[in-house]
């Protein structure tokens, strides 16, 4: 199958890319690198012995996504290309809008130009905002409390809603919980390129001396610890859902919004203990108050990925911080090798 991968040079997206590669199939990798690296491609060929189409390009820029579809011809679309902080979003809500929504719509113009009717659409947990009951199932009411949530229910509402006027097409939502982890090479994983808004790779980089400590915002949450408790799923199994989605998507006509998580809660102080075991470094934290908005337990039901797709969650949370402290170890700076400066170590970030 041909695919067009957005934003396939990210995170997520380069985990995914090469589990493709390793089915076969043809893919293009679309991205702008604002967030990511031309040196991660280079790395997805070597690792997976394989040559693929690249295209540097902007999903806000209508024009360049018409005539980059138009030449490549997908038969399906996995959509990461997106902009990802919750934070920032309150900053800049109209870049987010221009880019996670306009971007999506001229992405699905593009499609219908060149017509390919299946798409996979990488959205969020945090659609769900505060929960009403646990575990998330799909059919939880949707109330996102920021604007990168509210980004991404629009967008999903969108792909549902151009799916809906296409009786031949196809659409799957995948929700995702907190990845973290990275490929087992060591090869590929999460680079942020400004200081971590998620909490393992702010751990990881304590762990090597680029940061002081880790700040946990609020420990008298009604968890085991006290602190918040959320479901981490590794990156190597999202990537693996993603391919399940496709075959999903190849097969069955209509829209499927599907939750991708373990179905199991892990504390802050339970992360951060598992990483210092992982590392065989202690790693100093202090703890602060509630960030605002912040909720005590996010986890996911991830029993219909199963039921629809055949999928489910493998690697234990052991994996997870093994495989990215072997990542941070490898490529201390990232995909910016050893010449990079450090950020300032006094920042501090829980995640």
């Amino acid at each position: 199958m041909r695919i067009l991968v957005t934003g396939g040079a990210g995170y997520i997206g380069s985990h995914t890319a090469l589990e493709l590669l390793a089915k076969q199939h043809d893919i293009c990798i679309l991205d702008n690198f604002r967030n990511s690296s031309p040196e991660c491609l280079r790395r997805i060929e070597k690792l997976s012995g394989h040559h693929f189409s690249q295209i540097t390009a902007d999903v806000s820029d209508s024009e360049a996504m018409e005539g980059h579809l138009d030449a490549y011809r997908p038969d399906a679309v996995i959509h990461f290309a997106g902009l990802k902080a919750v934070g920032e979003s309150a900053e800049k809500p109209v870049e987010y809008y221009d880019v996670n929504v306009s971007g999506t719509i001229n992405l699905l113009r593009a499609m219908d130009r060149s017509g390919c009717r299946k798409i996979i659409f990488s959205s969020s947990a945090t659609v769900y905002g505060r929960p009403e009951y646990l575990p998330f199932d799909e059919n939880h009411p949707c109330a996102p409390e920021n604007v990168y949530g509210r980004t991404k229910h629009m967008a999903e509402k969108i792909i549902q809603d151009w799916q809906g006027a296409r009786s031949d097409s196809s659409a799957v939502l995948l929700r995702y919980f907190n990845p973290v982890g990275a490929h087992d090479s060591a090869e590929i994983g999460e680079d942020p390129t400004d200081t971590p808004n998620n909490l393992l790779p702010y751990v990881s980089q304590v762990a090597i001396g680029r940061r002081d400590r880790v700040s946990i915002f609020g420990a008298d949450y009604e968890t085991r610890d006290g602190t918040g408790m959320r479901d981490y799923i590794h990156v190597v199994d999202l990537a693996r859902a993603h391919v399940a989605a496709l075959e999903l998507a190849d097969r069955h006509q209509g829209t499927e919004t599907i939750n991708v998580g373990t179905g199991a809660g892990h504390t802050v102080r339970e992360m951060i203990d598992a990483f210092s075991r992982a590392s065989g470094r202690d790693i100093p934290y202090v703890v602060t108050d509630r960030r605002p908005g912040d909720i005590a337990t996010s986890i996911a039901d991830p029993s219909k990925a199963y039921k629809l797709m055949g999928w489910k969650a493998e690697r234990t949370l052991d994996e997870m911080c093994t495989s990215t402290w072997a990542w941070q170890q490898r490529n201390p700076n990232g995909f910016r090798g050893p010449g990079h400066s450090n950020p300032t170590k006094n920042d501090v970030r829980q995640g």
